[in-house]
């Protein structure tokens, strides 16, 4: 009975803090000037760094902490924690900008942030980094010749005539 007690009472006091909650979560690319772009959902391994966005639904001060993740990344165990990074909002912040960078490139493969507000887990997104596709360059044709024989040739001689 004791135990009960207390924690209804540890819930009575919980349920009065408030928390801010995470309303969006979405991953960007570098726009030029080491800030978050625009929204992007597909990356390659020469993208660094990415950014992950989470945008709060509460404007109160309050720990938000980003695990990132390798979920399927070649010479990385399986769900192998690569960074975590801890940032306290002050008043009126409602946005906090992560970012992941690689010493050098990304690997190619599945990765996730695992996003916490106030110590609670709230919200898990994967991403996946591939390999840049090299294209190769074709080498620029000349036109070819038309030969003594070709039709357009003879028309262009009976049009002259």
């Amino acid at each position: 009975m004791f135990a009960s007690a207390v924690a209804a009472s540890a819930q009575a006091v919980v349920s009065t803090a408030p928390t801010a909650g995470v309303v969006e979560i979405y991953f960007a690319k570098d726009d030029g000037t080491g800030k978050a772009g625009e929204e992007a959902t597909s990356f390659v391994t020469t993208d660094v760094p990415i950014y992950c966005v989470v945008k709060l639904d509460s404007a109160l001060p309050t720990t938000v902490k980003m695990n990132l993740v390798a979920v399927a990344v070649p010479g990385v165990k399986a769900d192998t924690k690569v960074v975590t990074s801890i940032y306290t909002t002050k008043d009126n912040e409602d946005r906090v900008n992560f970012t992941g960078r690689p010493a050098g490139q990304w690997v190619a493969g599945r990765y996730r942030v695992d996003i916490f507000v106030g110590g609670a887990a709230v919200m898990s997104r994967e991403f996946a980094v591939q390999k840049v596709v090299q294209v190769p360059v074709k080498p620029v044709a000349k036109p070819a010749t038309p030969k003594t024989g070709d039709p357009s040739r003879v028309a262009r001689r009976v049009a002259r005539s």
